[in-house]
């Protein structure tokens, strides 16, 4: 396959397809919408340092990696929903405990409850995506329609990037970070309900199972790609943890719209490695037009190319990870690009706040450095991954 043609099959879109895929959404959009506004908190409210934020805001990354080695065993041992379920339920626990801090404690919250705080959000974040993207969403569809599944899913989670921010910073000028936590947590309960509305049928347990595997975790032989989705996910987070306005999400969902147009109609027929490229090439540019130019009509022309490129780049590398997996390694192919996408941005946005006091030129030097580096891997990593596709 040299270009970028998913097919569209209308039957995929049924209801419980759009169940699954919204509840994606609302899952990803519980988790952004703390991203710009719990580190205001954290410094203003409870009175933590920079460094001490950047801790708690990067060890959501760490976090994603701790039940991943037994989401096998959940999933062949549980009914598989149930065990989402209890996963989005733990998420809208433990961002109801921010509500609880905030509202009823007199003193400031100690440090190490941040951190495990976090840490658990994304150990329970981590699961319940690794099970939904894995397992659930292509549960609700024909074999033949998986690949356009994870395609057109992701996406629904691609726009949770911007709408999350959105949203959150929206609620937290109009109302305070409480009616943040309070929304965040009740997308989480809404997501439980989508799932549990979706009937999956039960399916025995396979024999000797596992209870420590990288089935449905991580996929060794992608490391090449998940190194350098990693560098472009950094140079994001990192983004992210400069004082953005409102605007600047909401001209990334422009972008994002541009970004599904242009590859239905653009890089139709255009080389697979074009779209990564041109996606990189404009998040540089990006970069350095808010390095370099302070007129305000960059910060609307800026998020659109920021937004046009992590659309094009993001969609791409999923495919790349798909067609890169072996027999009955497509959930474990979704479990690292979420990995590699997600733990990017909490651990770009950890060091953009911790190192760098979301100072914005140091951050953005760095971001746009990382996007070079990117861009020159990429070329050896193409290479790579055209011997070594599988699909």
């Amino acid at each position: 396959m040299n270009s970028q043609n998913t097919p569209v099959h209308i039957r995929l879109w049924h209801h419980d397809f759009w169940r699954m895929a919204v509840a994606n959404l609302l899952l990803t959009v519980a988790v952004y919408m703390l991203v710009p506004t719990m580190p205001q908190w954290l410094m203003e409210t409870q009175g933590l340092s920079a460094l001490e934020s950047g801790i708690a805001m990067g060890a959501f990354g760490v976090g994603l990696f701790v039940f991943g080695a037994f989401v096998s065993f959940l999933v062949q041992h549980y009914r598989r929903n149930v065990v989402c379920i209890w996963a989005v339920l733990a998420m809208a626990a433990l961002i109801g405990s921010l509500y609880y801090i905030n509202t009823y404690r007199a003193e400031f919250v100690d440090f190490s409850l941040v951190v495990l705080q976090r840490l658990a959000l994304g150990a329970v974040f981590g699961l319940a995506q690794m099970v939904l993207t894995s397992t659930l969403i292509i549960d609700t569809c024909e074999s033949y329609q998986r690949t356009e599944a994870n395609h057109s899913a992701g996406w629904f989670g691609r726009f949770a990037l911007s709408i999350g921010p959105l949203a959150g910073l929206l609620l937290q000028r109009l109302a305070g970070f409480d009616y943040v936590v309070l929304a965040a947590g009740g997308a989480a309960v809404v997501a439980v309900v989508l799932i549990w509305l979706v009937n999956f049928p039960f399916r025995a347990p396979e024999d000797d199972i596992p209870t420590v595997s990288l089935d449905r975790f991580f996929l060794p032989h992608g490391f090449p790609l998940f190194v350098n989705l990693q560098l472009i996910m950094l140079a994001t987070g990192l983004l992210f943890s400069l004082p953005l306005h409102e605007r600047f999400y909401a001209m990334m969902m422009v972008g994002f719209l541009f970004a599904l147009l242009a590859q239905r109609f653009v890089f139709r027929n255009a080389e697979v490695k074009s779209e990564v490229v041109t996606g990189l090439i404009l998040l540089g540019a990006a970069l350095l037009m808010m390095l370099t130019h302070p007129q305000p009509i960059v910060w609307y022309i800026a998020p659109v190319f920021v937004g046009f490129s992590l659309g094009i780049i993001g969609s791409r590398f999923m495919l790349f990870f798909i067609k890169l997996s072996r027999h009955c390694q497509r959930g474990t192919s979704q479990s690292t690009f979420m990995l590699g996408w997600e733990s990017g941005i909490a651990w770009g946005l950890g060091i953009g706040l911790a190192v760098f006091q979301a100072e914005s030129v140091p951050v953005l030097v760095t971001a746009l450095i990382l996007v070079v580096c990117a861009l020159v891997l990429y070329h050896f990593t193409h290479n790579w991954f055209v011997r070594n596709k599988n699909r």
